[in-house]
């Protein structure tokens, strides 16, 4: 809730980050990094949780959602975390949303013949609709 956001790919400064993100080389929950760009990174959903189907590499985002989803829902929801409510949220969140993520940003084809994943907008969509109106007078893509 009182988090600073740092946006850096200084190492001395992740270094004294508590949780860093996409950036750093570096998988570890247990440090809390949160990265997939090393070669050897293979993980996907299925093989951090073996109660789930999905086999797509997972990103940065993915790796968030696999380790904190339940938790987060549940708090929202007011509900047990392995509950029937939190676990049905869970995996549809991912199926429709969270897994199309993670295959656009490995650069995952949807489909050899039959779609992988479902592809209900792009992530350029998406960051596309943060971005200013060509029309605004206010240009600024930095303001929150």
């Amino acid at each position: 809730q009182d988090a600073e956001v740092v946006r850096t790919r200084d190492p001395q400064c992740l270094a004294q980050c508590d949780v860093v993100v996409d950036v750093g080389g570096e998988y570890d929950p247990a440090r809390h990094r949160y990265d997939h760009h090393q070669r050897s990174f293979s993980e996907s959903m299925r093989s951090l949780r073996p109660d789930k189907p999905w086999t797509t590499k997972l990103s940065s985002a993915g790796l968030v959602y696999c380790h904190f989803g339940s938790r987060i829902l549940a708090g929202l929801l007011g509900q047990p975390e392995d509950g029937p409510v939190v676990t049905a949220l869970y995996d549809k969140l991912y199926e429709n949303f969270v897994e199309e993520i993670d295959a656009i940003d490995n650069g995952i084809a949807q489909a050899e013949g039959e779609p992988r994943y479902a592809l209900t907008t792009t992530l350029s969509a998406r960051v596309g609709h943060l971005n200013p109106r060509w029309n605004d007078p206010d240009q600024d893509t930095e303001v929150g």
